[in-house]
Formats: structure tokens, sequence, C-alpha cells
């Protein structure tokens, strides 16, 4: 039980890694608040943490409106009467499309989900993670934070900057005793990576299967796509006492994908 008697929200916990993320804490000790804009998948999620033995709040807000994350962590606070670990996971594909054909409003609403969102739950968390001078915050980034992206710009825009973010508040909380980190994950099996998948292939007039292979397998050095559950482990350590001497870093887990 590494997270006894902590309070952890995950953003977009409805789902897919933010699900996963979420159950791994709460069978771990922690209460969770899971956040993000579909009410049957979130109520979902935490009745299954409540099933098993665990406590949870499921809240709707979208990441991007500073109102709604303000009433998520109150909701979390009141609820759960303190506030360890933030997971700023929620976020969107966002455009597959060449820069010059890209529409601004696919562009705006992806940075402001993704990076804004990530930017917005931060702040504030931060009151309640300085106050008790202790406290985790975990971005999820992307492999493509790392590399060039063609077709998926604002996608990797936006997680470059989540980088950038999470090397910037390590500095800022590191005297308080709260560490940031991120992970960039490689393709991860799922709804998400699915549509990715199938966007592209319309979009290069390829088959779904060979924009798999060649993107998200091939260029891996296990020749697969990642579990949910393999990114939930990392989470669980980066959340631990066990990960208390790292911070600013972006770990990789990306089944060896050749950057």
């Amino acid at each position: 039980m590494r997270l006894a008697g902590r309070v952890a929200i995950v953003t977009g916990g409805g789902r897919g890694l933010g699900r996963a993320m979420a159950l791994r804490f709460a069978s771990e000790g922690a209460a969770v608040t899971v956040t993000g804009t579909s009410r049957e998948q979130l109520e979902a999620a935490a009745a299954e943490i409540v099933a098993a033995g665990g406590r949870s709040l499921a809240v709707v807000a979208d990441v991007a409106s500073e109102p709604a994350v303000a009433g998520m962590v109150a909701a979390t606070v009141r609820a759960f009467g303190r506030l360890d670990i933030l997971v700023n996971n929620a976020g969107i594909a966002g455009p597959t499309a060449p820069v010059a054909e890209a529409a601004c409003a696919d562009w705006e609403r992806t940075l402001a989900v993704n990076l804004t969102g990530a930017f917005l739950c931060s702040k504030l968390a931060i009151p309640h993670l300085i106050a008790q001078k202790s406290g985790r915050v975990i971005n999820i980034t992307s492999v493509a934070g790392r590399i060039g992206y063609a077709m998926r710009s604002a996608y990797a825009a936006s997680k470059w900057g989540l980088i950038g973010l999470t090397r910037s508040l390590a500095l800022e909380l590191g005297p308080h005793g709260v560490t940031v980190n991120a992970i960039a994950p490689g393709a991860v099996r799922g709804e998400r990576i699915g549509n990715v998948v199938r966007d592209r292939a319309a979009a290069l007039g390829r088959t779904p299967a060979d924009i798999e292979r060649e993107f998200f397998v091939e260029p891996t050095a296990l020749k697969r796509m990642l579990g949910p559950e393999e990114i939930a482990a990392t989470a669980l350590f980066l959340a631990s006492d066990e990960a208390g001497g790292i911070t600013g870093e972006t770990l990789g887990v990306t089944a060896g994908f050749r950057l």
C-alpha cells in the first residue's frame, strides 16, 4: 500500500490510461478523484474503485476552464481533506493534417486541453501541496514531445510544452518538498491510438494495419505497443516515496521507440 492515506487527482480518469492510473493508485491505498468530461465514464471508474474497497470521487470538469478546475480541486479537498498527488493526464489527439491545412480552432483547442489544462490544474493544486510541504505532480506527455511529428503538429507542440512546464515547475516547487516529473509514453493500445491510426491512414490513403505497423510498432525495440498498465506502473513509482529524489525529469516508457 505505497499510497496509503494519500489523495490523488487523475485528470482524464474515466477511460484508457487515466482510468488505469486511477485504479492502480486506488489499489495502493490512495483516495482518487477522477475528472473529465464524460460523466458516465467517470462514474463507472469511481464505482469500480469503490467496489474494490477504495475511495473515489467523480467530478465532471473541462481542464481548459479555470472555474471548472477550481471546483474540481475544491471538491477533492472537501471530500478527502487534503491533496497529495496530481496527474495531468487529460488530453486530446488534435487534428491530423499538415500545418498549412489545419484549422486554427483545432490547434487552439488542442493546446487548451493538453497544455493549458495542465497549467491550470497545477496552478490550483499547488497551494495545497505547498501547505503540507510535500506532494507529487506527474504530467503525461508523449514520445511526440521529443520528436518532430508530421501531420500532428498541434499534439506534438502541446507535448513539447508539457516537458518545459515540468522542468519549470520542478524548480519552483522543489524548495517546498514537491516533485514534478513527466512520463513520455509511446503508443498505448486503446481507443485513442486506434483513432489516430485510422485518421492517419485516411489522410495518407493507406490501410490502418500498415500505419500501425510502420509508425507505431516497427520503430520500437520490443516490436509492440504498450498496455495502459505499463504506464500506470511508472506513474505509481513517481507518486511513491521511492521516487522522492527524482524531479524535473521526463521518463520515457516507449517499448524502445527509436527517437
